[in-house]
């Protein structure tokens, strides 16, 4: 028998530290070994009882939280998992938080949502934290973008992630020139979460990137994100543009990858599948079916991915080309998705 994970729950407010504490240990496989009301009072406690995975709260007194993460993360990587308020500034920090390190998020309860309906995944993200790779962010891991790229005019892009894509994607597109291919991402993030993704990678990134909105047409130098939770993002027609279809999980998500990959694998036209880090094995047989459709197809490696889920089923079914550490996709993409090169075809 394995051991549990050990969690330290750290939160300002007596209340909400008891509703975490009570939502996991709930699970058998989770112990929780200790709570801190500040991150002062959380630093003690690591030091004293090495918890595999933390929860954090945002805002509390002394240090708040993203101040907490960035020290937890320079000085003694570990898994995080932020708890935040649903809010536009709660999201925002979120997603700064996940930049920053921490594997992953949950939303507190709030207006119309119970504590159950906020922590159904909790204990899911907690266990799967346990197993995932944190490491420091070392410093120049940013890329420039390419100033020379000539993007296949047809050509699409499609990305799949979940667990540690925040990181991912960031570093991938904040590498992509103004004229990136046509891009795709579906990434597994809670629906408050999804807007302030966009915004950062807009603001991270030389292409112009949104949330996928029903019809938008597909052009270079435009990245769409599926909108998180709330529908599967398609690409359909015979000029391609985006589909949000409001069915049923599949894989277990809405969006799912895998949606969004088998859209793609139908248009019959020069495409390039990549999934990311993340946990289970959605996006796997996606990304089988462009590669038989006639797509490139990259994985993230293992020793890069935070959760080497996803990527490590599509390695197993045949599902991937190469596989990259992240430090080396964008440039892989780009090259995959260029036009014919001037040079090239004067020899020809």
């Amino acid at each position: 028998m394995t051991s549990p994970v050990r969690v330290l729950v750290v939160d300002d407010s007596p209340t909400m530290r008891g509703l975490i504490t009570a939502a996991l240990r709930r699970d058998p496989e989770i112990e929780v070994i200790g709570t801190a009301s500040d991150p002062i009072e959380a630093r003690a406690l690591i030091k004293e009882l090495n918890p595999d995975v933390i929860t954090l709260d945002i805002e509390m007194p002394n240090m708040n939280g993203l101040e907490f993460l960035e020290k937890i993360m320079r000085l003694r990587p570990m898994p995080v998992v932020m708890v935040s308020t649903l809010t536009q500034a709660g999201a925002d920090i979120t997603i700064e938080a996940l930049e920053m390190g921490a594997v992953d998020a949950v939303g507190k309860p709030g207006a119309g949502v119970t504590a159950t309906e906020a922590f159904a995944e909790l204990t899911l993200k907690v266990k799967t934290a346990a197993r995932s790779r944190v490491r420091a962010r070392e410093a120049g891991e940013v890329s420039r973008p390419r100033t020379d790229y000539r993007p296949a005019a047809d050509h699409i892009l499609a990305i799949g992630a979940s667990t540690g894509g925040v990181e991912a994607l960031l570093t991938i597109v904040s590498a992509f020139p103004a004229n990136c291919p046509a891009t795709v991402i579906t990434q597994h993030m809670p629906a408050t979460f999804t807007p302030s993704f966009a915004a950062r990678l807009n603001k991270m990134s030389a292409a112009t990137v949104s949330e996928a909105v029903d019809g938008a047409p597909l052009m270079p130098g435009h990245i769409y994100l599926a909108p998180g939770g709330v529908a599967h993002l398609e690409v359909f027609g015979t000029t391609p543009r985006c589909r949000l279809s409001h069915g049923d999980t599949v894989s277990g998500h809405r969006p799912s990858v895998d949606v969004l990959f088998r859209s793609i694998a139908r248009m019959r036209r020069p495409m390039t599948g990549v999934i990311l880090t993340g946990m289970g094995r959605d996006g796997a047989q996606g990304l089988l079916e462009m590669r038989n459709a006639g797509a490139h197809t990259l994985g993230q490696d293992e020793a890069s991915s935070v959760v080497y889920g996803m990527p490590r089923v599509a390695q197993e079914i045949g599902a991937v080309e190469r596989q990259l550490p992240l430090t080396r996709l964008s440039s892989a993409i780009l090259d995959l998705c260029a036009a014919p090169s001037r040079d090239a075809h004067v020899a020809a």
